[in-house]
């Protein structure tokens, strides 16, 4: 794989380019890196059309058939890790062994589709009599409209693509305009794996999205990306009842009780919280620490904060990135300015560097209010407020005072004392003296605002499919 060469559409089967383009943008440098093609609505027609005609044979293809062409897609990713890693550091930003690491992104959208694919629709028999045979089985929806974000761009289209395909749905993907390379060359690898139409892969600005849930040919969206976008998804894909998955933003918190060790858990709160420069829905957002350790945790957490490099992803030895975007990085500016407007005491950080790049260091405020805009809202962002608690009951009252409830962890050498404290939390998925263990069998999902759905595990594998009651008299 050329990683200069030019970007195409894959629409049924072809490599489609568009009348104009956009530029993405390398954030380390502010240099461009590459062109993605800017679809127009003729297009998204073009592709809804392709996926719609595929979708019949497709549908028919046999299961077992359905899941080898999945797992080919991951040993096709394989024979091109380095270059994708690459690519994908260019135009997101983070390290290249994060690009490339078996957490996320290139190695681990290959357990995704190995893992996926093996993956079978229910098939029940409620009733067998000689008068009366009762049947449930699942069937695929038809086109998959689904939309991926920029701060995981394989991991998160993989995670829709894999169950959509094996579950027999054809796909038009659309993947961030901010970062559309990586997932505009899968989609060319994928042309001489799957029969024309089943996977199209289309980029464009941010027109492309409304025009995708507001398509009568899309049975249903799969989204993730933001609360507030997620919202007008809902109100997009009523007129025509589409089916939806909807995985939104978060602001999770972490509880550290007092008796935790300081030297093993530091460590680990501090990458729960800047995994991926902190432009994770599942990052740690809000840190509770008990007032009878808060000013040890937050000497040792700034100590540790202060050995981590931050620079070009690229540059051997970096361990996080800048920013992603210009949107984003403008937001965080923000966000610290208003806590320094506020008087809020930073503990590390609350200066943005000039220069090129959109870099922001590692800033962690310590104990401001909880209705401050650095606590109540998700900065998305290298932003941390540390918060003191004294007691069980007023750290699960706070940490459950957010619109969102998507992910939270807890910190205690007693384990059935965290244990008890997580089974208050309001979030889809509590961990317990761990953080951002996920997996293809695992269900992830979220409370409030954060989920609408559910990925992964076999209820995210059967959010593609209807369920179809048969009932046969003989």
């Amino acid at each position: 794989m050329d990683l200069f060469d030019s970007f195409s559409m894959t629409i049924g089967g072809e490599s489609v380019f568009a009348a104009s383009t956009l530029p993405v943008m390398n954030p380390a440098t502010e240099e461009t890196v590459g062109l993605a093609p800017r679809a127009d609505e003729a297009n998204l027609d073009a592709a809804v059309a392709a996926a719609r005609s595929a979708f019949a044979s497709w549908r028919r293809t046999p299961l077992e058939q359905r899941q080898r062409l999945v797992r080919e897609l991951a040993a096709r990713v394989k024979a091109h890790e380095a270059d994708f890693a690459r690519l994908l550091t260019l135009e997101q930003g983070k390290p290249l062994h994060a690009a490339r690491g078996s957490v996320y992104e290139v190695t681990s959208i290959q357990t995704w589709l190995e893992a996926i694919s093996r993956k079978s629709p229910p098939h029940e028999v409620l009733l067998d009599t000689p008068e009366r045979r009762v049947e449930v089985k699942r069937e695929p929806l038809g086109v998959v409209g689904a939309i991926a974000p920029w701060n995981f761009p394989m991991t998160l289209a993989v995670w829709k693509i894999a169950p959509a395909l094996v579950t027999g749905n054809t796909m038009v993907l659309k993947p961030s305009p901010f970062t559309p390379l990586t997932m505009l060359k899968f989609g060319e690898l994928a042309k001489d794996v799957l029969p024309p139409g089943v996977l199209n892969v289309i980029s464009g600005d941010d027109a492309l999205g409304p025009w995708m849930t507001s398509h009568a040919g899309f049975d249903k969206i799969a989204f993730t990306g933001s609360t507030a976008t997620g919202k007008a998804i809902m109100r997009s894909a009523a007129d025509t009842m589409k089916r939806i998955t909807l995985e939104m933003g978060g602001n999770d918190a972490a509880i550290v009780m007092d008796d935790v060790d300081l030297d093993k858990v530091v460590p680990r709160l501090f990458w729960g919280a800047f995994s991926n420069n902190a432009q994770f829905c599942l990052a740690t957002k809000r840190l509770y620490v008990h007032d009878a350790i808060y000013e040890r945790f937050a000497a040792a957490l700034v100590a540790y904060a202060k050995s981590v490099k931050v620079g070009n992803g690229l540059e051997e030895g970096t361990q996080l990135g800048p920013v992603q975007n210009r949107r984003q990085y403008d937001f965080v500016r923000e966000l610290i300015a208003s806590s320094r407007a506020a008087g809020h005491e930073f503990l590390l950080g609350g200066e943005v560097p000039a220069g090129k790049g959109l870099f922001v260091p590692v800033t962690i405020v310590g104990n401001p209010p909880d209705d401050s805009r650095v606590v109540a809202e998700e900065a998305f962002g290298p932003v941390l407020p540390l918060l003191r608690f004294r007691t069980v009951d007023e750290v699960v009252r706070r940490a459950n005072a957010s619109d969102y409830g998507l992910g939270a962890s807890v910190w205690s050498a007693d384990v059935a004392q965290a244990q008890a404290i997580g089974a208050r939390l309001e979030a889809g998925t509590v961990w317990i003296n761990t953080i951002h263990i996920l997996s293809p069998d695992y269900v992830f999902g979220g409370y409030k605002q954060s989920a609408f759905g559910t990925e992964n595990g076999m209820d995210g594998f059967l959010e593609y499919t209807h369920t179809q009651t048969v009932v046969t008299d003989f």
